[in-house]
């Protein structure tokens, strides 16, 4: 598993500009030097069902994560960690919006994204999309994601994907990524940085 998650972090990262990457046991974010070419333009819908775009996210932090709502371990256990380290935050939690994308939209429809996400956070944003949607947020975010034959398995087929967790700024900007297993509470001392560097900026 670990190997395996490894070889998707080389593949997801190949096409970005970050400098240096760093994978340790104990889950902490990836250092990175220069600016990585993560982030971008993207329609897709949410969980009532409205359309919207990267836009309709500004102003506030965001921390987007890809995953889908059959997976069997690591996206309930990135999306409890994000759900715990919005409530580390307590009342600055109010500035980041928690985003989950699906890379699964042949089964994962508005309804039951919907009903996935509110499973972890009121706050949680859940998006789907056509499959050429989807493929594009994916891209400008430079997740890895495919298909795996799950012979053993009742949904028919698995997912690979990239795991990790993004914090963007309120410009859509990327700010740094914590890698799967991160502990909740670094995740939102990492927030926390980030909110008082752009509070001291602007």
């Amino acid at each position: 598993m670990y190997i395996r998650l490894l070889l998707i972090i080389v593949i997801a990262f190949a096409a970005g500009s970050l400098a240096a990457i760093f994978l340790r046991p104990g889950g902490s974010p990836i250092v990175q030097t220069g600016k990585a070419a993560i982030g971008g333009a993207f329609t897709l819908t949410n969980q009532d069902g409205q359309r919207v775009t990267e836009q309709d996210y500004r102003g506030k932090h965001m921390l987007v994560v890809f995953g889908y709502t059959t997976c069997p371990d690591v996206c309930p256990a990135e999306l409890q960690s994000m759900a715990n380290a919005m409530d580390a935050l307590g009342a600055k939690a109010e500035k980041v919006t928690p985003i989950f994308i699906t890379i699964d939209p042949e089964r994962d429809t508005v309804e039951k994204v919907a009903g996935y996400v509110k499973n972890f956070h009121a706050r949680f944003v859940g998006l789907t999309g056509t499959p050429e949607e989807i493929k594009q947020a994916a891209r400008a975010y430079r997740v890895y994601y495919a298909k795996a034959e799950a012979k053993d398995s009742a949904a028919g087929y698995l997912m690979d994907h990239s795991a990790f967790i993004y914090l963007m700024n309120p410009q859509g900007e990327y700010v740094t990524h914590f890698t799967y297993g991160t502990a909740p509470e670094k995740i939102a001392a990492g927030v926390e940085k980030a909110l008082s560097q752009s509070e001291a900026g602007s």
